[in-house]
């Protein structure tokens, strides 16, 4: 095993008060230790999923997987791709790779346990405590979802579709909550499409709304029965519906619910690509509940095990890429500047629904 590391590294701060401030840091490269590997990030995907584990970073505690080193800043979390560098673990051999949580960062620290030919769990003490989906680092040669000409779209929508595909099922395990018709809000996001996609012909009818810049693409998808814009709202069908708000937007909840009254039967919060703060007392006064995807995982790995789990989503995940093949359009760049002018991009939403950042650090 081997404990050789690099020469440097670097991290990507953000200030956890003012998301559209970043800067480029400077870090340590540590020796490794028997229990530990070090891993180079090598390919990530930056989406508005991730400007999400920003905004939603202290009450989800997505600050706490990549500890900062600067008071008032995070490092934010990215899916993707990394190589071993580094190994003092038994099972875990340099050169191996790797799909998982990584940090907006050149490389990171990782103490496996539970190493198999699937991959591993990382156990460092500050991640023990945090949501285990977030923990698990699949290595490629074992993992039955992997494709090897297929990594961007991996990096780009494997992530999101989990909470597609969670989302999706627990509105079909639980029957849409009496609902007949399901209303998406930021129609045109990776992780709203994917779960339209996914409930496309289960019964209920699937709007989105989107805004009138993204309504040409949205409607183009082909996943919604119908597409309206947010103005448009007075046109929802006054049936009994459950709204999945991908948006965080309290004004347009409310406009939902004038519109609909007691015929919204259920309002569960995805998402917030509007990172503007709400009113105090909005929330509670509205009740929107949130949807949190590993809850619904542990119910399923509990119904059919880890392994049948696996696979429903394996099947559903190949289904899924060639048709999300044609629905995005992705620009590759590298080097730690690169990440910080698409954190930038992305962050204040410059960044077309077809565009997919993939970023090699």
């Amino acid at each position: 095993m081997d404990n050789t590391t690099a020469d440097t590294s670097w991290n990507l701060l953000v200030r956890r008060d003012d998301l559209s401030t970043a800067e480029l840091a400077d870090a340590p490269v540590p020796q490794v230790r028997d229990g530990e590997a070090w891993l180079r990030v090598d390919r990530v995907g930056l989406t508005a999923n991730n400007v999400t584990y920003a905004a939603l970073g202290d009450s989800f505690r997505y600050w706490e997987f990549f500890p900062s080193p600067r008071a008032g800043w995070g490092i934010v979390p990215l899916w993707g791709f990394g190589d071993v560098v580094a190994s003092r673990v038994e099972g875990i051999e340099t050169g191996s790779r790797y799909y998982g949580y990584f940090p907006s960062a050149s490389h990171l620290l990782v103490r496996p346990d539970r190493v198999d030919e699937r991959g591993f769990r990382e156990a460092s003490p500050h991640r023990v405590s945090l949501p285990r989906p977030y923990n698990a680092y699949a290595l490629t040669t074992g993992d039955i979802a992997y494709e090897a000409g297929r990594e961007d779209l991996h990096v780009l929508f494997r992530p999101l579709f989990w909470t597609s595909f969670m989302l999706a099922d627990w509105l079909v395990d639980n029957t849409f909550l009496g609902a007949k018709t399901v209303v998406l809000s930021s129609a045109s996001s990776k992780t709203a499409y994917g779960a339209a996609h996914l409930l496309k012909g289960q019964g209920c009818e699937v709007v989105g709304l989107t805004s009138p810049r993204n309504l040409a693409f949205t409607e183009g998808l082909g996943c919604y029965d119908r597409v309206l814009t947010y103005e448009d709202v007075s046109r929802l069908p006054r049936t009994p519906t459950l709204y999945a708000d991908f948006a965080g937007d309290e004004q347009l909840s409310a406009r939902l619910g004038a519109r609909l009254g007691d015929l919204l039967v259920h309002q569960v919060v995805v998402g917030i690509t509007n990172q503007e703060p709400a009113p105090a007392g909005t929330l509670a006064e509205t009740g929107p509940a949130m949807f949190f995807a590993p809850d619904q995982m542990r119910k399923r790995i509990g119904d059919w095990g880890r392994e049948g789990l696996d696979h429903r989503f394996a099947d559903a995940w190949r289904e899924f890429l060639p048709v999300a093949e044609g629905w995005v359009d992705i620009g590759h760049s590298s080097g730690p500047q690169s990440l910080k002018r698409v954190w930038h991009e992305v962050q204040s939403g410059r960044t077309s629904p077809r565009t997919g950042h993939i970023i090699t650090p």
